[in-house]
């Protein structure tokens, strides 16, 4: 099978609960590739990009707030399965129903104040990569570099 990318986002959340060396090791341990990160404070108009789809929703306003409030962990991540793999293991987006053993169920607090972000289909991965990284600042492993495949 190929390689396939997603996106996450470690929300201000999980960066002020100093929750960010688990939740990078939990993701490296389910095979991850880290082939592009950094540390950024997200724009308004990149979040408003980003979430456009949920604007004029009642949570909007709140979760844009949120996400321009302090800085963010932004990756492309590889591998195979890679978008349905990563939103197996963040689990539901409210921390109540999500399952013990995923990021959302072991240390979500609130559905408003989401701790991670996970591309929901290979056509969003593709475009959220697009809006946060250029083709510079990803460094894919090259055949043979990483121990999962």
């Amino acid at each position: 099978m190929a390689k396939e990318r997603t996106l996450a986002i470690l929300k201000p959340g999980i960066l002020q609960r100093r929750l960010t060396g688990t939740v990078i090791s939990r993701i490296e341990k389910k095979g991850f590739d880290i082939i592009g990160m950094k540390l950024v404070k997200i724009s308004k108009k990149t979040v408003e990009t980003h979430y456009k789809e949920h604007a004029g929703k009642p949570f909007y306003e709140s979760l844009t707030g949120y996400m321009t409030s302090s800085p963010s962990i932004v990756m492309v991540l590889e591998r195979e399965n890679a978008v349905s793999a990563l939103r197996k293991l963040t689990g539901s987006t409210n921390p109540d129903e999500a399952q013990p053993g995923t990021i959302r169920g072991d240390y979500g607090l609130h559905v408003e104040r989401n701790i991670i972000h996970a591309s929901d289909s290979s056509e969003s991965a593709k475009r959220e990569v697009e809006l946060f990284f250029t083709e510079d600042e990803i460094n894919p492993f090259e055949d043979g570099n990483s121990l999962w495949y």
